[in-house]
């Protein structure tokens, strides 16, 4: 085995760390932007980190149904283990999307991992390792949510902000860049996007006072092609919605670090942004805060703002919009639709971002209030020193990053709910780059709180609603099986009927689920794959089991031979 000494923040290579020096066989060299933009059509595989460009998570295999999903079973399961240099209660979990290329899985861990396993057996091919330093501030856990392949290459970003691509057969390093700066504050934890010849990235770190960004890298070299900051500086449009004195707007957050959506008609990527800074101490940011909290439009060849709605003008309630943007047609109208962590279901016309709708998604919202109009008229807030405030929902949303989907089979979207408070207490706190910028303590409920599966139509009507005991917190997967496949923050992992909202099938997974499931099939059998493990910020959305078992694995589930 070689050892490849380098410094802090370069990458080991994988052989030194496991022995794991085997070839995969070459299925990515095929995987170009005309694969990925018919990523659909070809369900067997799960190309792209929300199974297609628009969002949706909807796979056209349906082996397994509503007749047969109560006789699946376990078939493999992969043990990552809990090795790793950040430790912590609620570390060393998956969030992760499984990527999966004709019979090759490619799976990301926190702390660098990146794996590529075989999609019948589990068995591991090989392993990569980034080296992190000790020292990287992170808000919300040592977290990473997917990779990205194409042209015989797996991209993936660390921690520590860098972007790599990596040889899909060998696991060796290509390329790696960084993108971020470690000192103030700035992370990366999205899965890349592919889109033409560039790989698209985002920042994170909000809650540390940086100013987010996108960013566009070229596939093969890994140049740099173009940054987009998501906070205007003095001068460009939006900027006046910040105090005119001070630099508040070079800290002012807005990170997209959740993957974008992208319709190739438009030419549009659909991101995300998060939370201002500080978090809850809006007197030392008057103004709406552009384009924190907002759905905005990159035109992804020039790197430029099209437009943008903004879900929560003047967050002080840390009510990031990052969550996904899901494309969708309706009545000959190209649509998104939007579930805010301000408990509320935005429909915009992906065009102009206009506003078609918006109706609360989750039943306890005593924030502030949105009408039908899209005025925002808040409530409730930190707005005085050592003043506790509590409201719902909580810091960690209504939903939190975890995806939704959508059935263009049935028309109706799934999303998984989350129905908890939390108390807020504003506490006045000067900016010093790279300490965490939050500008209030903030206590989540441990009872009182529920969730569901909820179904609602394009109109913002809910349909059905699977009610569960605690609050949602992983992503759902849709199938033309008319299943909704959900995990529970308590084990269970289940089947339910997309129709009507049965629950068809459970298998307890021994883990809490925060992560997202997928769906493949090689050889002609389906499988339904999902990462577990309890970690990331369970204080933040579901305190009350932050002690919970989190043990962390990759379990595949398939029909008997």
């Amino acid at each position: 085995m070689t050892i490849e000494y380098v410094d802090a923040g370069e990458a080991i290579d994988q052989g030194s760390l496991s022995g794991k020096t085997g070839n995969a066989p070459p299925v990515v060299a095929g995987v170009n932007y005309e694969r990925l933009l018919n990523a659909r059509s070809e369900s067997h595989n799960w190309l792209t980190y929300y199974g297609a460009y628009d969002g949706q998570r909807y796979s056209l295999l349906d082996q397994i149904n509503t007749e047969n999903v109560k006789r699946i079973g376990p078939v493999w399961m992969f043990q990552a283990g809990t090795s790793g240099m950040i430790a912590g209660a609620s570390t060393y979990a998956f969030e992760a999307t499984p990527i999966v290329v004709d019979g090759i899985m490619y799976l990301t861990g926190w702390d660098g991992w990146l794996w590529a396993l075989d999609a019948v057996t589990g068995q591991e091919i090989w392993r990569y390792k980034h080296a992190v330093p000790y020292d990287v501030s992170l808000c919300c856990g040592n977290v990473n949510r997917g990779c990205a392949v194409a042209h015989g290459k797996v991209y993936m970003v660390t921690p520590n902000a860098h972007v790599l691509a990596l040889d899909a057969t060998t696991g060796k390093k290509i390329w790696d860049k960084t993108y971020g700066d470690v000192r103030a504050g700035e992370s990366a934890s999205l899965a890349p996007l592919v889109v033409k010849d560039l790989l698209i990235v985002g920042s994170a770190g909000g809650e540390f006072g940086v100013r987010g960004h996108l960013d566009a890298f070229d596939l093969e070299s890994g140049e740099h092609q173009w940054r987009c900051y998501m906070v205007p500086k003095p001068g460009e449009p939006g900027s006046e919605t910040w105090p005119a004195d001070g630099d508040a707007w070079a800290r002012g957050g807005a990170n997209p670090w959740i993957t974008s959506t992208f319709d190739p008609e438009t030419n549009l990527l659909y991101v995300g942004t998060g939370n201002p800074a500080p978090d809850f101490d809006g007197a030392v940011r008057e103004g709406d805060n552009l384009y924190t909290d907002s759905v905005v439009a990159v035109d992804v060849d020039a790197g430029q703002i099209r437009w943008h709605y903004q879900c929560t003008p003047h967050d002080v309630w840390d009510y990031d919009s990052t969550m996904e943007n899901i494309l969708f047609e309706s009545d000959g109208r190209k649509l998104l639709g939007h579930f805010d962590k301000n408990g509320y279901f935005f429909i915009l016309d992906r065009t102009d971002g206009s506003l078609i709708s918006v109706t609360p998604f989750v039943d306890r919202i005593d924030w502030g209030a949105i009408t039908r109009d899209g005025k925002v008229t808040p409530k409730k807030y930190p707005d005085k020193e050592g003043d506790p405030v509590h409201f719902y929902p909580g810091p960690a949303g209504a939903k939190e990053w975890t995806h939704a989907a959508y059935s263009p089979k049935h028309g109706l979207f799934y999303v998984p709910v989350q129905d908890v408070g939390a108390t807020a207490t504003r506490r006045r706190r000067e900016f010093k780059e790279g300490i965490p910028y939050w500008g209030a303590g903030v206590q989540v409920d441990a009872e009182d709180m529920t969730g569901s599966i909820s179904a609602f139509d394009a109109t913002g009507e809910e349909k059905w609603r699977w009610r569960a005991k605690n609050p949602m917190c992983a992503s759902v997967l849709t199938t033309a099986g008319d299943l909704v496949f959900a995990g529970e923050p308590s084990g269970e992992f289940n089947a339910i009927d997309a129709r009507n909202g049965e629950l068809l099938w459970q298998f307890q997974c021994g883990s809490g689920h925060h992560s997202s499931p997928v769906t493949y099939m090689v050889d002609g059998r389906q499988y339904v794959a999902v990462p577990v493990g309890w970690g990331g910020w369970i204080e933040g959305f579901l305190p009350g089991m932050l002690g919970a078992g989190h043990g962390s694995a990759l379990i595949v589930f398939a029909l008997p031979e």
